[in-house]
């Protein structure tokens, strides 16, 4: 009797026992995961006021506002800033444009054509940015965009499309098409119903194809340095390489700093927008009745 009533409850300890241990061992790999990305941000933060900074993290053995000093000037961080921008803004402002007449199409009307189109753009997202940028410095030489603020938007613009339409494009699926067709029967065209109903109405598809385009750009050192010669328009993204010597000298310190103000924009880019990707679409109602 003692035997046949401790057997039942013997398979489900073990199995609790599995559970316990497959969670710890997930939250083994989270911690593991977290101090990976945790590692960076505290070099950089307690480099940027240590006076002796170097690679090591360590706790600074005082605490100074120099490095920040340093380079806090128009030449070293206020006008790559500015300069990176120019060159994002405008080609973020370029891709969501152009990426919501791309991708209003391909989800309101359906032909055949769609899918091959869609695995198109994908692949060309796929596409080595150093396979194609020879080709791309020899026709921008040809036409005279190289070394021009317009020519690094248009192609930054042109790099982030295919994933940009891809994005825009299932966040628009997620609009009833009957909205639609009541703005149609008031008389509203095709453009002013994607302008004044499905784009307000997808507000954090919006967003997060923008704050995508916008990181994604802000982070480019290879495009703007191929396609950019004059120092005065460098962004911010290329001026950092100023931070490293010809024989291995580094200013870590003034690096970390410049690192801080440098993420600055990215991190009040994403405060700003950040209830609007917290929102959701509320549309389940709206076309009820």
């Amino acid at each position: 009797m003692p035997l046949s009533s401790r057997s039942p409850s013997s398979p489900s300890r073990s199995l609790s026992s599995r559970r316990t241990t497959r969670r710890l061992a997930a939250d083994a790999g989270l911690l593991v995961v977290a101090v990976a990305f945790l590692l960076p941000l505290a070099w950089v933060v307690l480099s940027a006021v240590d006076p002796h900074a170097g690679l090591r993290v360590k706790a600074p053995e005082g605490v100074t506002l120099e490095h920040f000093d340093a380079v806090l000037t128009d030449e070293i961080t206020f006008t790559p800033l500015l300069n990176s921008l120019v060159l994002c803004g405008g080609a973020t402002a370029l891709t969501v444009v152009c990426a919501a007449l791309a991708a209003y199409p391909l989800s309101r009307f359906r032909s055949r054509l769609n899918r091959p189109f869609l695995l198109t753009i994908l692949f060309a997202t796929s596409l080595p940015i150093t396979a194609i940028m020879v080709p791309v410095y020899a026709l921008f030489v040809r036409v005279n965009l190289i070394d021009t603020v317009q020519g690094t938007i248009f192609f930054f613009a042109a790099s982030q499309l295919p994933f940009a339409i891809w994005l825009m494009k299932n966040f628009m699926d997620g609009v009833p098409k009957e909205l639609e067709e009541a703005a149609w029967t008031d008389g509203a065209s095709s453009l002013q119903s994607l302008a004044r109903i499905v784009l307000p109405l997808m507000g954090p598809g919006v967003a997060v194809v923008t704050v995508f385009s916008f990181v994604m750009m802000w982070g480019n050192f290879f495009v703007p340095f191929m396609l950019l010669l004059s120092p005065d328009l460098m962004p911010a993204s290329v001026s950092i390489n100023d931070f490293f010597g010809n024989r291995g000298m580094v200013a870590y310190g003034q690096l970390a700093a410049f690192s801080i103000v440098y993420s600055t924009p990215v991190i009040l880019l994403y405060v700003l927008i950040s209830r609007r990707l917290g929102a959701g679409f509320a549309l389940g109602g709206a076309v009820k009745g």
